[in-house]
């Protein structure tokens, strides 16, 4: 995986995640917050989980290991996760933009929740972090189709479908 590779796919993750949030919008606010048995109950806990693992894994990469995930119950509105995101997607592009193809090839410790090391290199878990992402947009159209609202195709051709000619 090379640098170009890693900011496209961020920038497609950022793209995906602005399709989701913006299609879980448009809910009525007990729908955002309904309990659907899902992994996590919500659409709006799904979201927060998204997010959660998204600025966990920043932080990890910045040398901070939080000890605990974002909370849902923080994120009442759609309105209030889109105002977390918009930080966490401006570290998150400026992280990216700092990258350096040597950076990725590196292995880069961390300490999980429970405090437990790992080590990959780099672009392995940048890649798990899209991809994690992927499979609970995933879930968030499931859950907006079960709950009769219009669900957004995140697929990464539509996402070069839409995206603007260089």
């Amino acid at each position: 995986m090379d640098l170009a590779d890693i900011r496209e796919l961020y920038a497609y993750n950022s793209w995906a995640d602005q399709r989701v949030l913006e299609a879980s919008a448009r809910l009525a606010g007990d729908l955002f917050l309904r309990p659907m048995g899902n992994s996590f109950s919500s659409v709006r806990d799904t979201l927060a989980h998204i997010l959660a693992g998204e600025w966990i894994w920043l932080e990890r990469w910045n040398g901070r290991f939080p000890a605990t995930m974002l909370d849902p119950a923080d994120f009442p509105s759609v309105e209030s996760l889109r105002s977390r995101w918009q930080t966490v997607a401006r570290d998150f592009q400026s992280f990216v933009k700092a990258l350096t193809a040597e950076q990725l090839g590196k292995d880069r410790a961390y300490l999980n929740r429970a405090g437990e090391r790992y080590s990959y290199l780099l672009w392995q878990q940048m890649v798990h972090v899209v991809n994690h992402s992927s499979y609970h947009r995933g879930q968030v159209t499931t859950l907006l189709r079960q709950l009769g609202a219009e669900a957004v195709s995140t697929d990464f051709l539509v996402y070069y479908d839409e995206k603007p000619a260089r």
